[in-house]
C-alpha cells in the first residue's frame, strides 16, 4: 500500500506540477485581488478533482467499452509519461500540462480562468487523466489500493490548491532556476517509473510468448 501511494504521489506530483502551476497561475492573475484569487482556485481545482475522480471510478468501464487492455494502457501511458519526464528533465515546457501559446493569450483575456485554463488542461490535463485510469487499473479490482491512489491524488490536488493560493509567494522565492531543479528531479523519477510501466505493458501484453 505504501508503495501504490508512493508511485502515485511522484506520478500525480509530475503530471499536475503543482509548483510550476502555481507559478504560471500567478502569472495569468497579474491583477486579480487575492479574493478573486482564491475563488478562482477554489473553483480550479475542484471542478479538476471532479473530472479526474469521474475518470477514477469509470475509467476500467470506459476501457473495457473500447475494448483496451491493461497491457495496452500501461505501456501507451508509460510513453505519455516518458515523454513527460524527458520534458521536465531539459526543463522544456510540455503539451501534456502546458497550455499552447493561443491558449495562453486567451486566458489572459478571460476574468474567469478557473474551468479553462485552470481546471482542464493545466489540473486535470491528458496525462493526468491517463495516469489516474492507469493507476486505477493497476490496482487490480483491489479496492484498499484503489482508495489508496484516490486519497493520494486528492492529498496532491490540495497541496496544488495551497500552492495556488501562494502563488505571488512560489513565483518570487524559487524563481526559474529553483523551478527547474525541482523539474528535473522529478523529471528523472518520472522517467524511471515510465520505463517500468512500459516494460510492464509489454511483459503482459503477450507479444513474446
Amino acid at each position: 500500500m505504501l508503495e501504490t501511494a508512493a508511485v502515485a504521489f511522484a506520478t500525480f506530483f509530475a503530471t499536475i506540477g503543482p509548483v510550476d502551476l502555481a507559478a504560471l497561475f500567478a502569472a495569468l492573475t497579474p491583477n486579480s485581488t487575492p479574493a478573486h484569487r482564491r475563488s478562482l482556485a477554489v473553483k480550479g481545482t475542484l471542478i479538476a478533482a471532479g473530472i479526474l475522480l469521474l475518470f477514477a471510478i469509470f475509467g476500467n468501464a470506459l476501457l473495457d467499452r473500447l475494448g483496451i487492455s491493461l497491457a495496452a494502457l500501461r505501456t501507451a501511458g508509460g510513453i505519455l509519461l516518458l515523454l513527460l519526464g524527458i520534458d521536465m528533465v531539459f526543463a522544456r515546457p510540455s503539451g501534456c500540462t502546458l497550455t499552447t501559446e493561443e491558449e495562453t493569450i486567451e486566458a489572459r483575456g478571460k476574468q474567469d480562468i478557473s474551468v479553462f485554463p485552470l481546471a482542464t488542461p493545466l489540473i486535470a490535463g491528458p496525462a493526468t487523466i491517463g495516469a489516474t485510469i492507469l493507476l486505477i487499473a493497476e490496482a487490480r479490482g483491489d479496492f484498499a489500493l484503489q482508495l489508496t491512489v484516490i486519497a493520494t491524488l486528492l492529498i496532491v490536488l490540495a497541496l496544488t490548491f495551497l500552492l495556488l493560493l501562494a502563488a505571488n509567494q512560489v513565483q518570487k522565492r524559487l524563481s526559474v532556476t529553483g523551478l527547474n531543479v525541482i523539474s528535473r528531479t522529478v523529471g528523472v523519477l518520472i522517467s524511471a517509473l515510465a520505463v517500468q510501466f512500459i516494460f510492464d505493458g509489454i511483459r503482459d501484453s503477450g507479444l513474446f510468448l
